[in-house]
């Protein structure tokens, strides 16, 4: 990947980035933590899990590659939560996840959302500087499904 960033192209959910969805978030919970049973449920069945339930999927192609992706899975009517947000290590830095933020924080609103929350880990600190610097602010953190999140932040899209 070139180190001169520009914008990347943020695509819909396409049946051909299924495998995309799942290799991206594969790649960076392995990282950082390990794979749990909710990933696997969400991760092998996107459309069933997120979509059919009133979700998006987003992807960001980059110089003609599939370098990240995040989800907005509907919790209410008027609340989404922003989920599997992954980069591939090779494209992180170019702010591909800042791009795809955005995105998201447009299609949460254009689908009528007034809150966007989000679960995380306090360890991921580039991940939380983005967010923050979107207008997340942190709020009491309720067991989410993962061991692995240890905060909750929500954006008030009507202030955003």
């Amino acid at each position: 990947m070139e180190t001169t960033a520009s914008a990347p192209e943020i695509l819909p959910y396409d049946p051909a980035y299924k495998e995309a969805f799942r290799r991206l978030n594969h790649e960076w919970i392995n990282k950082y933590f390990e794979l749990e049973n909710l990933d696997n449920q969400i991760l092998d069945n996107p459309e069933s899990y997120i979509l059919a339930r009133g979700g998006q999927i987003l992807f960001a192609r980059y110089q003609g590659e599939i370098v990240g992706t995040c989800a907005l899975l509907k919790v209410t009517d008027s609340c989404y939560e922003l989920g599997k947000m992954a980069v591939t290590e090779k494209a992180q830095g170019l702010k591909i996840g800042q791009y795809l933020c955005q995105a998201a924080i447009a299609e949460a609103k254009a689908l009528g959302a007034t809150i966007l929350e989000l679960y995380s880990h306090r360890s991921l600190q580039p991940a939380l500087h983005v967010y923050r610097k979107l207008g997340f602010r942190e709020v009491s953190c309720p067991p989410s499904g993962y061991k692995r999140s240890d905060i909750k932040m929500e954006l008030d899209l009507n202030a955003a």
